[in-house]
């Protein structure tokens, strides 16, 4: 049985952050909004750790601590919590947090929020606590979309929905409302890997595992993918449900484990399957091995009948009767004359043994006669090579390829030998081509077929090996070409593709794909840009990548690995806030300010009345390309793409004594005063403006693209 695993399962990005808080953060007085995950074995695990279940706010006491989950909750839970002073620790997913985002920025222009997704759904509920507007949840392409208010609509999606039913239900709102629908694309990416893996493992196995919780929508939705191509689709909550009978008779089955699902339970299910596959395989190689015992007891009748002669002769094949068992060996008698000797090492046994061969006294065996002066000698060896000759002989008559050893050369071509037959290889028979030097064959394995057996010449073999590799490499390229056609019949653009990266250039990486080389162009691995493939990719590994361009006159396909992965600013509220200190290098100067690098991707700006106390008339003064600094974030706005940054909030004001008009003595007087720049105003022309998300507010036919990316 081949098991195949899918490479994503196992707990999401968002999960597994939520489950190590939950078993790292201090139990007592802590509590949970309902089950942090979707998998009853993991909530009795947090249970355990004294940590309380809340099925409800008002069940949370005043002070207490609790776990936002991955899904996220609306906003009067938070505002609830700030009232009786409950502290939140936060786990929702930074996905969600991006949904939730969109979802009250919107809704407090008055837009219409829908939401793709399942109502009942713990993120969806939460959703719609952030709407300030109208909010409608649609769960399927053929509900009524009449509903929606045609004052402008916003359609977002719940993380773990069906992408393939999301792009579905907006195309079908679009339909209802074609000039004022903004769509949001935020379903996870890596739901939408999960979905595709579990689609190919699917087509290609006889039957498929899915393991997860009974109640968790994307192992649900990882179900029914599965099910709709393959027959035998076994859902398991975990390795307790897991019956080995049920896939017993199946040679392929693949194993998918949802998002709420930790390693160790789908290590449970490997294990168990690899036991009860190995008692299997216990038993079949029993019944192979009896099977074999029977064939062999078979084989030794085939030489009976032989006619028995009392003249000897070389080479000859007499049945004999064994008539003693002695140290040295056996004595045997030819027609009931005489008896001669057959030494011990000449008997077809792997140890000869005086005891063993006294049991066989009486019996008949055939033996060879291998010498007649000065005293016959006999074997009982010869015999059994002489038929396994016989047979090897049959099988190249009958076209059977063969191997052999190359004991020389001549100017004609090779010779070897097949046993007791010589073989000849005629120079024009070795490979395609002229060969000049024969002599480098000598000692090396030759791959052979029969051209003919001359018998006047004691069976000599002519034999060649040119037409083996004619065959091996029409077969090839037969394979090849067909491989191709397969591989380009079910690629599409848009679809997202396993490879192993076999090679670099310093344009980019070749990546094997199902056998077919893809380029990974350099530009399409990593949104923040690269200059070697090294450092993004390593050769050997194999990598999810998405199917850019396809090209089928000219055999080329483009992929892409960064379109897979998450970009800088998607990431960016997980690791930035207002009045965080950051360390970044100049990378741009303008009149106006600096850009400062804080991470591949990711600038901030520091405008020039923010790099010193003192007025400058060009930033250059003070800053050049390349330095480091150290900066405080004075506003961030990750869905525009902009941090505003100050070097001079990290610095002390200077103090400047200005002369007062007099003092009693009638001297003129200086007062300290801190020292300020009237010339801090400056135009919203000169402010660092970012850019947006491709997607963010494009039309369904952007999204969707033209029929044939369909």
């Amino acid at each position: 049985m081949t098991v195949i695993v899918a490479e994503n399962d196992g707990f999401c990005v968002g999960v597994k952050k939520a489950v190590d808080t939950a078993f790292t953060v201090p139990a007592e007085n802590t509590y949970v909004l309902g089950d942090l995950i979707h998998n009853e074995d993991v909530v009795k695990r947090i249970s355990k750790r004294g940590i309380k279940k809340a099925d409800a706010l008002r069940e949370v006491p005043d002070g207490a601590r609790l776990l936002i989950r991955s899904h996220g909750v609306g906003k009067e839970v938070y505002d609830h919590c700030t009232r009786h002073q409950i502290d939140v620790v936060d786990c929702t997913c930074s996905f969600v947090k991006k949904t939730q985002k969109i979802v009250a920025s919107k809704s407090a222009e008055g837009k219409t929020i829908a939401i793709a997704g399942h109502r009942e759904h713990p993120e969806v509920i939460g959703l719609v606590g952030w709407c300030a507007s109208e909010a409608y949840v649609f769960s399927s392409e053929e509900d009524d979309f009449g509903i929606l208010k045609d004052k402008g609509v916003v359609l977002v999606s719940q993380t773990t929905f069906s992408e393939q039913r999301f792009l579905k239900i907006a195309e079908n709102i679009q339909k209802v409302y074609p000039k004022s629908v903004e769509i949001f694309r935020t379903i996870c990416y890596t739901t939408v890997r999960r979905q595709k893996e579990a689609q190919k493992i699917a087509k290609n196995c006889d039957a498929v595992l899915v393991l997860g919780g009974l109640h968790s929508s994307n192992t649900r939705k990882l179900c029914e993918i599965a099910s709709a191509h393959c027959k035998n689709v076994i859902r398991l909550n975990n390795a307790d449900d897991f019956k080995y009978e049920k896939i017993q008779y199946f040679k392929r089955v693949g194993v998918i484990a949802g998002a709420s699902t930790p390693d160790w339970q789908t290590q449970e299910v490997l294990f168990k399957m690899a036991n009860n596959n190995a008692e299997v395989q216990k038993a079949t190689q029993t019944v192979a091995e009896e099977t074999q015992q029977a064939e062999a007891t078979t084989m030794a009748e085939v030489v009976q009948g032989i006619d028995r002669e009392t003249r000897y002769r070389k080479g000859q094949i007499l049945n004999v009767n064994i008539v003693s068992a002695r140290d040295e060996g056996i004595y045997v008698s030819v027609s009931g004359k005489g008896e001669i000797l057959i030494d011990k090492a000449e008997l077809d046994c792997e140890e000869y043994s005086r005891e063993s061969y006294a049991g066989k006294i009486g019996e008949d065996i055939n033996v060879m006669v291998v010498e007649t002066n000065p005293k016959v000698k006999l074997s009982e060896k010869k015999v059994k090579k002489i038929q396994e000759e016989e047979a090897l002989l049959k099988d190249v008559e009958a076209g059977k390829e063969f191997t052999v050893v190359c004991t020389g050369y001549n100017k004609g071509g090779l010779t070897a030998e097949l046993g007791t037959y010589p073989v000849f290889v005629p120079a024009r028979e070795i490979r395609a081509g002229f060969v000049k030097d024969l002599e480098k064959y000598t000692g090396k394995n030759l791959r052979l077929k029969l051209i003919e057996i001359r018998k006047e010449r004691r069976k000599e073999i002519i034999a060649s090996q040119r037409v083996i590799l004619e065959a091996e490499r029409e077969e090839r390229e037969a394979a090849k070409a067909e491989k191709e056609a397969a591989f380009f019949d079910s690629v599409h653009v848009g679809d997202i593709v396993e490879g192993k990266v076999e090679r670099a250039t310093s344009f980019g990486a070749f990546v094997s794909v199902n056998g077919f080389d893809c380029l990974a162009h350099i530009s399409d691995l990593s949104w923040t840009g690269v200059k070697e493939v090294k450092d993004v990719l390593t050769i050997g590994k194999r990598y999810q990548f998405q199917v850019l361009k396809i090209d089928r006159d000219s055999k080329k396909v483009s992929i892409g690995y960064k379109q897979l992965q998450p970009q800088p600013w998607d990431l960016a509220a997980e690791k930035y806030a207002e009045g965080d200190v950051v360390h970044g290098k100049v990378v741009r100067i303008v009149p106006f300010g600096a850009f400062v690098e804080l991470e591949k991707g990711i600038d901030g700006l520091v405008h020039v009345s923010q790099i010193s106390h003192e007025w400058l008339e060009n930033p250059t003064s003070v800053l050049s390309i390349g330095e480091e600094i150290d900066a405080q974030i004075l506003a961030f706005n990750p869905e525009e793409h902009k941090i505003t940054l100050s070097i001079k909030a990290l610095q002390p004001a200077p103090e400047v004594e200005y002369p007062r008009e007099h003092d009693d003595g009638g001297k003129p007087q200086r007062q300290k005063k801190s020292k300020r720049s009237n010339r801090g105003n400056y135009s919203e022309e000169e402010e660092y403006s970012g850019w947006s998300e491709s997607f963010e507010g494009a039309s369904i036919s952007e999204l969707l693209g033209s029929d044939d990316e369909k």
